[in-house]
């Protein structure tokens, strides 16, 4: 049997690529549930990087983070960073599918770090929703 995802539109959000040097922050998805067993089928983080210039060997590093009061965030515990590294001047069009861990907080955003030298990147816009 197929498995479908399908997209809560109201739980899409796009985030231009930060300046080189400097880290931005996606605007938080509120998973609108205080405890993780209540959070349901809305547990697929999507993220989708288009194809980038990054200067070879510089880095674009993306973070899931979490917070239970939409201020305090840290790294959610068991989900790996997304490194993108520049190779010939360029990151291919990068997609993932990012099952959040159970004991995720309500509030749940990405942060996007660029490495000292990845040229200017203010152009690209990267997507993040959830899945169910």
């Amino acid at each position: 049997m197929a498995s479908y995802k399908i997209t809560d539109l109201d739980l899409t959000l796009s985030r231009a690529l930060p300046a080189q040097n400097t880290t931005a922050y996606s605007s938080a998805i509120d998973l609108m549930a205080t405890s993780p067993e209540r959070i349901g089928a809305l547990t697929d983080l999507y993220i989708k990087v288009p194809a980038t210039t990054c200067a070879t060997g510089q880095t674009i590093t993306l973070t899931v983070q979490d917070s239970a009061d939409n201020s305090s965030f840290a790294a959610v515990t068991g989900v790996a960073t997304l490194v993108l590294t520049g190779s010939s001047n360029v990151t291919a069009e990068t997609e993932r599918t990012i099952k959040l861990p159970p004991g995720v907080r309500r509030y749940v955003r990405v942060s996007i770090a660029m490495s000292a030298t990845t040229g200017d990147q203010t152009a690209i816009t990267a997507t993040i929703h959830l899945r169910s």
